[in-house]
């Protein structure tokens, strides 16, 4: 099974994708980058901004993590950037409205950003709903457009699982203790959107 669903995410980045699982909420809204979710959480964007999720692309780069990948049997000297099976995993969006084309198109879409966790931003992220100019919206208003509250395991389970060549068959992710690893502290909100 292993096997074969890697040659399927080699010939269809698409494909490789559309395993990543998503509601169908999410599906319809086009992803817009860390970047803009920058502008009124900027503490939560600097704390991500150090992760390994950010600088999860950087990675796929010759020379980058050689150790983890000899130890995974992977070539420390290769470039994983235009690979399409690892590049799935390694940025934001790919295959979806908005998502990831490739660096030169979508740079601000370069690593996991936060719209892998709450979804994408294109319909929430707006004047007339999460925006500086309306500080008095509601949460329930905005995961009605598409806001993703609270992160399921299913999310994280699209990339952090035995396809991966960093793990063995046996491995189980495990939410409860990696839910806020590598994310981003969390910081109170200034405004209630209750």
């Amino acid at each position: 099974m292993k096997r074969t669903l890697r040659w399927a995410f080699l010939l269809s980045p698409l494909l490789a994708f559309a395993l990543v699982p998503f509601s169908g909420a999410q599906e319809e809204h086009a992803f817009i980058g860390a970047k803009k979710c920058k502008k009124c959480h900027l503490k939560q964007y600097r704390s991500w901004e150090a992760t390994a999720m950010a600088q999860a692309f950087a990675s796929l780069k010759p020379g980058v993590k050689a150790q983890e990948k000899t130890a995974a049997g992977l070539d420390p000297d290769k470039d994983y950037t235009g690979d399409a099976e690892c590049v799935r995993c390694h940025v934001t969006g790919i295959g979806k409205p908005g998502g990831f084309v490739d660096v030169a198109t979508t740079p601000d879409l370069v690593g996991v950003g936060c719209e892998m966790c709450h979804g994408p931003g294109g319909t929430y992220v707006q004047d007339s709903l999460m925006s500086l100019k309306n500080k008095e919206y509601k949460k329930s208003e905005l995961v009605a457009a598409g806001l993703v509250d609270t992160v399921a395991v299913e999310q994280c389970q699209g990339c952090h699982n035995t396809d991966s060549p960093f793990v063995g068959d046996d491995y189980q992710f495990d939410f409860e203790a990696n839910k806020t690893e590598g994310t981003h502290e969390k910081y109170p909100l200034k405004y209630s959107h209750d």
